[in-house]
């Protein structure tokens, strides 16, 4: 049984608290938060504190908050030589206090707090300042259902940058999409069985074989109707620089 305490109470916090509360071999100990009214509704499942000298002994303490207060939060923790890590993707391992064992715990996932989260689909990007504190984190990520992979810290925030791209970026491009079709009078849920097959489409393809459309073709008819048919100049912008970037990738300009 590996013994946890969670600190912070945001969406990542919320989401691992529910996967070590199914998973049979782990034990939630306590769960801190500066604002106890954040985690009170679950007062009658763990032990919840707002005190910091409080804080139980346990074999793992997460630090789920925001990547500007782990340096702060760890330097506050009443006791040291324990195992301290964070869940953040582009914090440096050396922002936890040298006082303790230092780690990372890092679910590579999107989180909101309203959509359930599939942790057997979740990458678990595990890194230690010692060696001998990775198979713990190992056995964690299993607990909870999760393929664990060792990174170390240029690596992790090599796949946080590039997963701005891919997950906020693209979310960004939805929503400029919405834009477009909600003023165009046509329902963008039309859109979301393109939206499944182009990332079904890099299950089997690289994201330069999967590439298509009239940038790749070097379409100049057609960018040209598009970009006269965009409203916004910001808009206009990000195509532009998008279908820039598409014809330098393959060669068209």
């Amino acid at each position: 049984m590996i013994s946890v305490v969670l600190l912070g109470a945001g969406n990542v916090a919320s989401h691992l608290y529910k996967a070590f509360q199914n998973a049979k071999d782990v034990d939630v100990k306590q769960w801190y938060n500066r604002n106890i009214k954040a985690i009170d509704s679950y007062k009658n499942d763990v032990d919840i504190t707002d005190d910091l000298s409080s804080l139980v002994e346990a074999d793992i303490y997460i630090l789920a908050v925001s990547d500007d207060a782990i340096e702060d939060l760890s330097k506050q923790l009443p006791f040291e030589n324990r195992l301290v890590v964070h869940t953040s993707g582009s914090t440096s391992l050396y922002a936890v206090d040298m006082k303790q064992k230092r780690g990372v715990f890092y679910p590579l996932q999107t989180f909101s707090k309203d959509a359930e989260v599939d942790f057997t689909e979740v990458p678990l990007c595990v890194e230690a300042l010692k060696k001998e504190d990775l198979p713990l984190l190992k056995s964690l990520a299993k607990a909870i259902g999760c393929k664990s992979h060792k990174v170390n810290s240029d690596q992790r925030q090599g796949l946080h940058l590039a997963a701005v791209f891919v997950n906020n970026f693209t979310n960004q491009l939805y929503r400029i999409a919405h834009e477009i079709t909600e003023a165009n009078g046509a329902e963008f849920d039309i859109l979301k069985p393109l939206i499944k097959e182009t990332a079904n489409k890099i299950e089997t393809l690289s994201p330069y074989m999967a590439q298509t459309g009239p940038a790749k073709r070097n379409d100049k008819k057609t960018i040209r109707r598009h970009i006269k048919q965009l409203e916004s100049d910001h808009h206009k912008a990000i195509y532009d620089l998008l279908t820039k970037s598409i014809q330098k990738t393959h060669g068209r300009r």
